[in-house]
């Protein structure tokens, strides 16, 4: 089957979105998505992009993604983070998750920076598979912290 990887337009927003949301039902947090198709759109389509972000699609269909963005590393310098890659549950196992990780990884390496980091659960295995046979260091005794809207808005800075 063939598919095609392509910098996402502006038309793709509401595709994209969908994904975001499977892959929220898939990590058992089917509520948590609050994002709109809107702020997608203003992250992304800007004259500063907040995040970047690559399609998967088949069939005149987008049924994978890639988002990312860069950040700094006080230790090693230029990073890139990627936050999510999702592939439709009926795309999967075709090689598209690996195509669009390919994508990014291209970037990371195009771009010289000098630390690509990206988050997986504990209990997805064919997640944990594929990364590591990319050879992939899992920092298991790091915490991820996060500090949501109704956090912030109830501290006292």
């Amino acid at each position: 089957m063939r598919y095609d990887i392509r910098v996402a337009g502006v038309n793709d927003c509401s595709e994209i979105l969908k994904l975001i949301k499977e892959l929220a039902v898939f990590e058992r947090q089917p509520s948590a998505v609050i994002l709109s198709e809107l702020e997608l759109e203003e992250a992304v389509f800007c004259e500063s992009p907040w995040v970047y972000v690559y399609v998967a699609e088949m069939d005149s269909n987008v049924v994978g993604m890639a988002l990312y963005y860069y950040g700094f590393s006080t230790w090693k310098g230029r990073s890139l983070h990627l936050e999510d890659l999702i592939v439709n549950e009926n795309y999967r196992k075709l090689g598209i998750g690996k195509a669009l990780m390919k994508q990014v990884l291209q970037i990371a390496k195009t771009e010289k920076v000098e630390r690509m980091s990206w988050e997986v659960l504990d209990w997805n295995e064919p997640a944990i598979k594929f990364y590591e046979s990319l050879g992939t260091v899992f920092y298991k005794d790091w915490w991820l912290c996060r500090l949501f809207r109704e956090d912030l808005e109830r501290l006292q800075v």
